[in-house]
């Protein structure tokens, strides 16, 4: 009836001291444990794959990352099921899908465990998913109305809310654009990289709710060679729960929802029309995207002892997950605000039934609201090990070998970890891509 997220806990912490290899092995020990059940299947396939990623065991991170995506796409249409729905207690009983943040860092990560594994073409065909998957999203939310509204009829909740999709305001990941890019420039494919490029400076320009922040200056056009640094901060943003309560109004034929501020000052959240034949006053909750802060300030480059310069933010994860999640959160408020009247009307009947008056009545019903109460909780579940953000930026070097050093500061000045990688060769024609991340 409620989501379990406490045995994240030693996960993450082996994530932001670096400890990749030791939170993979916590994660499969928690899989052991079946604190992943079968519905959450999505879940288990796409964490193992980025904790296989950060541990640099690129093979089994494809293998579970392409689970997750197929797991992704086979439970999609079944979660929306209308009828199924209202008979369930919340929605942490139905398999996840995956959100479409996840399930296109999927796709994204996959790409890079490809680079690293020297497999261009196998890195071309996820980031052509990815582009794809971006391109059919408002479609995607479009068929769920359909399938959602036509459900109605059959409904056993008996509460008609039809879902009016959203319009899908992120169609262009700069990430994705950047790494095909350099990809495209490294098999000498100029006008291709151009193309891309154009793309990147077009996310910003044309989606400054998402990338409200500079673009990185970036090149993929050299006389001597080009070395490209991507760098992973920090750790995703996760769900949390936003308590509402709802009160009907039989002589407007309305739903008023209500949320109550930290000052207790309760202000409308929203309103939707349907005929309900009593005054009632329900709680009910639903999740909402909350970006977990990083320590990190500024990534510092330098080669052979010589500074070469800082990363750039590149992408927001954290703003990327609310845009797309904008989508679905509007059809997840709709379906819980028709379970919540239905388990509430229900509530009241019995209430009504119990009250043989006295002290047992009075326990009865109390005993009713708190089932109730407890059995309404959001649906938390999320993907936690994906980064916060992604930074990258490109250095012009003369062909060589060279001695990186990748520090990574906190606030104030203060360094927190340092990558060195000895002995990098930057080509004057090829990929020299270095991937680096600090989880904290």
């Amino acid at each position: 009836m409620a989501t379990r997220k406490g045995f994240y806990d030693p996960i993450a912490l082996e994530l932001q001291n670096g400890n990749y290899a030791a939170a993979v092995q916590q994660l499969e020990k928690a899989k052991a444990e079946g604190k992943y059940d079968g519905k959450d299947r999505f879940l288990y396939y796409a964490e193992a794959g980025f904790g296989y990623h950060y541990a640099f065991e690129f093979d089994s991170s494809i293998s579970r990352l392409t689970d997750a995506e197929n797991a992704a796409e086979e439970l999609f249409t079944r979660s929306i099921s209308r009828a199924a729905l209202s008979m369930i207690l919340n929605d942490n009983a139905l398999e996840y899908a995956g959100e479409d943040y996840e399930v296109l860092y999927t796709n994204l990560f996959k790409a890079l465990n490809f680079i690293a594994k020297n497999n261009s073409e196998g890195a071309f065909v996820e980031i052509l998913r990815a582009n794809e998957k971006l391109n059919l999203l408002e479609a995607k939310y479009n068929e769920a109305a359909r399938q959602y509204n036509a459900g109605l009829n059959t409904d056993t909740a008996k509460i008609r809310l039809e879902y009016q999709a959203k319009k899908i305001r992120f169609n262009n990941s700069a990430f994705a654009r950047y790494l095909s890019m350099h990809m495209y420039a490294a098999a000498g494919k100029m006008d291709d990289a151009r193309i891309d490029h154009e793309f990147l400076q077009n996310a910003f320009l044309e989606q400054p709710h998402i990338y409200n922040f500079e673009p990185p200056p970036v090149q993929y056009r050299s006389k001597q060679g080009i070395l490209s640094i991507i760098g992973l901060t920090g750790l995703s943003p996760v769900k949390e729960e936003l308590a509402l309560r709802l009160r009907t109004d039989k002589d407007l034929d309305l739903i008023q929802v209500f949320y109550t501020d930290p000052e207790r000052q309760e202000t409308e959240y929203g309103h939707v029309p349907a005929p309900i034949g009593e005054d009632y006053y329900f709680k009910f909750s639903i999740p909402e995207i909350v970006s977990r802060p990083s320590a990190i300030e500024r990534i510092e480059i330098t080669a052979n002892d010589r500074l070469l310069g800082e990363l750039h933010l590149l992408e927001d994860v954290g703003k990327v997950a609310q845009e797309t999640f904008e989508a679905k959160k509007s059809l997840i408020y709709l379906r819980t605000i028709a379970r919540a009247v239905t388990k509430g009307l229900a509530t009241h009947k019995m209430k009504k039934k119990a009250d043989t008056g006295g002290l047992g009545g009075w326990l009865k019903k109390a005993a009713i609201d708190v089932a109730s109460d407890v059995s309404e909780n959001a649906d938390l579940r999320c993907c936690r090990m994906l980064p916060g953000k992604i930074y990258a930026a490109d250095f012009e070097l003369p062909p060589g070998t060279y001695d990186l050093n990748i520090r990574f500061y906190g606030f104030g000045g203060i360094l927190l970890e340092e990558r060195i990688i000895p002995q990098y060769e930057v080509l004057k024609n090829g990929l020299n891509l270095v991937e680096t991340f600090c989880l904290r």
